[in-house]
């Protein structure tokens, strides 16, 4: 293969696609209200602010997570993450790092037909040292609202570990 013919394989591979574009509703300032469910009862609830913009040539969308002060275990809770679509791999990829925990949370999956649910899964490893499936499910409603459902699944066994509902708020 030319020099030329990789250099125009590497282009078309790094443009960004239709795909891509699926997540432009995400982008903006989004209210936060989120519940997480750390065993048996009733949730722990509290509120934040998510900022999502667009980096490296509208390839990625980075998230900036704050949460507004509270009582619960987290009292300052902060979060950054990536999301994007690997056209290599035909699937959208995650990742997520807080200060909760030192672990970095990645994900991998699909948009349904509709262009408006996405699945995402990855592994993680609990305080146990056992590894488990965390399954994740973005919901975009409108332009203004979208939620995301988090499951951890252990065997046969699909616990919801968070639920968080955005609204636009800028």
């Amino acid at each position: 293969m030319s020099e030329e013919a990789k250099q125009t394989d590497f282009a078309a591979m790094a443009a960004p696609t239709t795909d891509h574009e699926r997540l432009k509703p995400f982008l903006g300032k989004f209210r936060a209200e989120v519940k997480i469910w750390m065993g048996p009862g009733d949730p722990q609830e509290s509120t934040g602010t998510m900022t999502n913009t667009f980096v490296l040539g509208d390839r990625f969308l980075h998230q900036e997570y704050k949460g507004d002060p509270n009582e619960g275990p987290f009292p300052e809770f902060e979060g950054r993450g990536y999301w994007g679509f690997n056209k290599t791999a035909g699937k959208y990829e995650g990742l997520w790092i807080d200060n909760a925990s030192t672990i970095m949370q990645t994900d991998t999956g699909d948009v349904d037909e509709s262009g408006k649910r996405w699945e995402m899964k990855g592994e993680m490893i609990g305080p146990n040292g056992d590894p488990f499936v965390k399954r994740s499910v973005i919901t975009l409603e409108d332009d203004d609202h979208h939620s995301i459902e988090m499951f951890f699944v252990h065997g046969d066994q699909q616990n919801k570990a968070m639920e968080i509902r955005y609204t636009r708020s800028g």
